[in-house]
C-alpha cells in the first residue's frame, strides 16, 4: 500500500469506505499503487491502467482503456462527450461492491490483459472543429501552428476540448495564448501535472514548468 493513497483517503470527506474495498480488491490483482493526477492509480508493468474516483453522485473504478473492455453486461459509464478510451465502473454503496467482487476482478484482470497484447485506443483531433480563435493564431504564428500539428493526436484533441469548452470567444482566446508557451516546448495538455495540485502547469518557454 502506498502511504500517499492512505493520505488521500483520510483527506476525502465522501465514499472513503467504498474506494476502501474498491482500493483491496485492486491490490488483491496484483496492480503497483500510485498517486497520479491528485487520485489513486494503479499500475501494470510501469502503465497506468485504472484510477480510483471520486464523484458526487458516486464513486468508480476508472479504465483508462475501458473502451476496449468487453462489458457484455453493459455496467461501463462514458465521462462526457469527448471521451474516446476511458470508461468508469460506478458504485454508490459498501454491499454493492461486495457482491460484485468477482465481476470487479473479471473487468481489472480483463484490462490488465489488454496491456499486457499492448492494444491502445487510437484517438483523434478531427473529430473537434478548430475554433475560429485557434485558426486565427495558427495565421499569426506560423511556429505555433507548425508545434500544435506536431503534437499527438491525443494531445491535440486534450487542447481543443480545453479551448472550445469556453463558451465566450474572449475566452477562449486567452486559453490559447495561456497555452501557446507549453505547446510550442511540444508538451502535451496534461504533461508535468503535479498530482497533489488542481491547477494546470504553464510551460514559461524555458522549458521549465510555473504553477
Amino acid at each position: 500500500m502506498n502511504p500517499k493513497v492512505d493520505d488521500y483517503l483520510l483527506r476525502i470527506t465522501s465514499w472513503q469506505d467504498e474506494l476502501s474495498l474498491l482500493r483491496n480488491i485492486l491490490l488483491e490483482c496484483g496492480l503497483t499503487e500510485e498517486l497520479k493526477w491528485g487520485v489513486p492509480c494503479y499500475v501494470f508493468e510501469s502503465s497506468n491502467i485504472i484510477l480510483l474516483q471520486n464523484f458526487k453522485a458516486y464513486c468508480a473504478i476508472g479504465f483508462l482503456k475501458g473502451a476496449l473492455l468487453q462489458d457484455t453486461k453493459g455496467l461501463l459509464k462514458k465521462l462526457g462527450e469527448h471521451t474516446q478510451g476511458g470508461r468508469v465502473l460506478p458504485f454508490t454503496n459498501t454491499k454493492e461492491i461486495v457482491k460484485q467482487k468477482a465481476l470487479i476482478k473479471a473487468y481489472i484482470f480483463e484490462a490488465i490483459e489488454l496491456e499486457k497484447a499492448g492494444l491502445k485506443i487510437t484517438t483523434s483531433a478531427a473529430a473537434i472543429e478548430l475554433p475560429e480563435e485557434l485558426e486565427h493564431q495558427f495565421k499569426k504564428n506560423a511556429a505555433f501552428k507548425k508545434a500544435f500539428y506536431q503534437l499527438t493526436p491525443g494531445k491535440q484533441r486534450a487542447y481543443l476540448i480545453h479551448f472550445t469548452g469556453a463558451k465566450q470567444s474572449a475566452t477562449r482566446t486567452s486559453r490559447i495564448e495561456k497555452y501557446t508557451p507549453q505547446i510550442l516546448c511540444g508538451k502535451g495538455f496534461y504533461d508535468c501535472t503535479c498530482g497533489l495540485s488542481k491547477k494546470m502547469p504553464i510551460c514559461d518557454g524555458s522549458h521549465k514548468f510555473a504553477r
